[in-house]
């Protein structure tokens, strides 16, 4: 296995070709809708992927926010690339030891999927041939580019998709790497490190959807496929382990199908829809009450091969379901799955008769849509996935799924897309630039973390793990204000991330310095344990206005030594017969069952001291 990564971080600068904020708005001030098409690129051939998106005809829908202009709406000429953006690239080129280029041309990257309401990106290459050392292994940079963010999506529903203008234009660095990762832990490690350089420079915008990761990964055989826009770092490993079972699974059918002599005819597809009548089920049933229509397709040599394997979940099914969803299709039934959707035996059989797939080890395709038109496009699509399967796995682009899979998205583009912007004019990488950057670069995140150790006693891990969250900052702004190092880094690693984990629409920084002030003060002045820390993140996560409101929804108030010492007593007098048998062993048992009762309410020292003096008192004489 082969894996490359490219990661795309919008930077904080302010939008890259004209002076709108760089920030979400939901406040739509105007629509319109447009149709985009293929046009050729510098080469004057049109891209796959460019093709393949306005084959689908559909209308775009452009919503244009108070953080948008009519540079977004592709109505006014861009302005000059922003400088801050260009400086935060070359930034990173110098600490990622790549070559700066004399003079930055801008390009367009021809998309038409919406994204952009001009059909195209702009992209500018800004540095060449740099390396990154993650555990003790080069790894290759041989790009860095900026470029504009794409608009932001937010409805779909059939011929129409409705993008917000908002995210339009924000920067963003890309950084690629070489194909030298060669497993999952290590793609994340590199996609980390890249992570740290990049915050490091003061000038990255954080939170969710503002850093993506596309994932490159081929095998012995294969074909590079790119996992587009991953956004959780942690799923990283998921992703690529996923494709490269996936591509194993589809070279062992394209090798069995060979040995069979499979085959895909030409033969036009044949409507079965008289075949059906009213058993059928499901999507073709639908299909059939609108007034749609079912064509078949007869696979010779593919029977039993469509479905996964045991030990596998993968199945070449699933590959033809999303190539006929890609062209508007959503109801595909094949012959591996029967009986299914109101189709027996009886109906599959007179089914195999009309589409010449009567051998054993013979297959066939079913599709399903409102109109015949629709139904042959998407059965189009999958004699096209079938011959594929016959030559080996096709080069596309896949879209991450949350559970760790991906499905087919798109072809993948290639170079046919670029050719030069006439808008922008080039920019000179001065010497004197150069050394202008060069003599602000921020310090690397070794260094950082090597400082963080030596200065306030953190372990190797814990240092690594506060650049991580990106917390450096608020990690010394809290130790500043007098709390232990520990605590904070406690309540920065652990009960922050462990929220977020749980909260994947929520994020950490939404609770600011003052707030964590005061909960850490409030826990070092004995007002309520540590174990109190996580039930008031979680309510301030929830909605709680203030510190003390959330403190309030959890009972969290001081709980006097003479009460605890009470309660201690009681659960002694409770457990007589144990604390009589076992005595000083009784301790364990009994302080959990206190730590429960008292819920955070005192630190863990004061519980434990409390119920040691009970066990030296004991349990009171029977009878009291």
């Amino acid at each position: 296995m082969k894996a490359g990564l490219e990661v795309h971080q919008q930077l904080a600068t302010g939008k890259l070709f004209c002076d709108c904020p760089a920030e979400l708005s939901d406040d739509v001030v105007r629509t319109v809708s447009r149709q985009l098409r293929a046009t050729g690129g510098e080469n004057h051939t049109i891209d796959p992927a460019a093709a393949f998106q306005a084959s689908r005809g559909l209308t775009y829908r452009y919503e244009a926010t108070l953080s948008s202009c009519l540079v977004e709406l592709d109505e006014e000429p861009p302005h000059r690339l922003n400088p801050e953006a260009l400086r935060v690239a070359l930034t990173m080129a110098l600490l990622m030891n790549a070559t700066p280029l004399d003079e930055v041309e801008v390009m367009r990257k021809i998309v038409v999927d919406g994204s952009n309401t001009a059909g195209f990106q702009r992209t500018a290459l800004v540095a060449v041939d740099g390396s990154l050392d993650v555990a003790g292994k080069t790894i290759s940079i041989p790009t860095i580019c900026l470029e504009e963010d794409a608009a932001r999506k937010v409805s779909e529903q059939a011929g129409e998709v409705t993008y917000r203008l908002d995210r339009l234009g924000i920067p963003l660095i890309e950084i690629a790497t070489g194909p030298e990762i060669s497993e999952g832990p290590e793609a994340r490690a590199v996609a980390e490190e890249i992570g740290l350089l990049l915050r490091s420079t003061g000038r990255v915008r954080r939170g969710i959807g503002t850093i993506r990761e596309d994932l490159n990964v081929s095998t012995m055989g294969g074909a590079r496929v790119e996992i587009k826009g991953v956004q959780d770092l942690r799923r990283i490993h998921q992703y690529t382990s996923h494709e490269v079972e996936r591509q194993e699974f589809l070279l062992e059918v394209t090798a069995e199908l060979r040995s069979r002599g499979a085959s895909v005819p030409d033969s036009p597809a044949k409507e079965v829809s008289q075949l059906l009548g009213a058993r059928a089920e499901g999507p073709i049933a639908r299909a059939l009450r609108g007034g749609g229509a079912v064509l078949g397709l007869g696979l010779p040599g593919f029977g039993g091969l469509l479905k996964s394997r045991e030990g596998s979940s993968e199945r070449l099914g699933r590959e033809f379901a999303d190539y006929a969803r890609s062209a508007g299709v959503k109801g595909l039934l094949h012959s591996d799955e029967l009986p299914s959707q109101g189709i027996d035996e009886f109906v599959a059989q007179k089914l195999r008769a009309t589409l010449g797939a009567t051998a054993s080890n013979d297959a066939f395709v079913l599709v399903a849509a409102p109109t015949a038109s629709v139904s042959r496009a998407g059965l189009e699509a999958v004699r096209h996935r079938a011959r594929i399967a016959l030559d080996g796995i096709p080069p596309e682009t896949r879209d991450p799924l949350p559970d760790g899979t991906t499905r087919y998205s798109r072809p993948l583009p290639g170079r046919d897309r670029m050719y030069p912007e006439t808008d922008v004019p080039p920019i000179a990488i001065t010497p004197t630039l150069l050394e202008e950057v060069r003599s602000t670069l921020p310090e690397r995140p070794e260094l950082a973390r090597a400082r963080l150790v030596a200065e306030h006693k953190l372990s190797e891990e814990l240092a690594r793990q506060i650049q991580r969250s990106g917390a450096t900052d608020r990690f010394l702004e809290l130790v500043k204000r007098g709390h232990p190092a520990s605590g904070v880094a406690r309540i920065l690693t652990q009960d922050l991330a462990s929220l977020e984990n749980s909260l994947p629409d929520w994020e950490a920084d939404r609770i600011s310095i003052e707030t964590l002030d005061a909960l850490l003060t409030a826990v070092e002045w004995g007002e309520f344990s540590k174990e109190g820390i996580l039930p008031v993140l979680t309510e301030l996560a929830k909605g709680a206005p203030s510190f003390e409101e959330a403190r309030a929804r959890t009972g969290l108030t001081r709980l006097p030594y003479v009460e605890l010492r009470a309660l201690a007593q009681q659960l002694v007098d409770q457990n007589a017969e144990m604390v009589r048998e076992r005595g000083e062993d009784s301790f364990q048992p009994l302080m959990g069952d206190l730590m429960k009762q008292v819920r955070g309410r005192c630190d863990g020292k004061a519980v434990a001291e409390a119920l040691r003096e009970a066990l030296a008192d004991g349990p009171a004489p029977k009878g009291t």
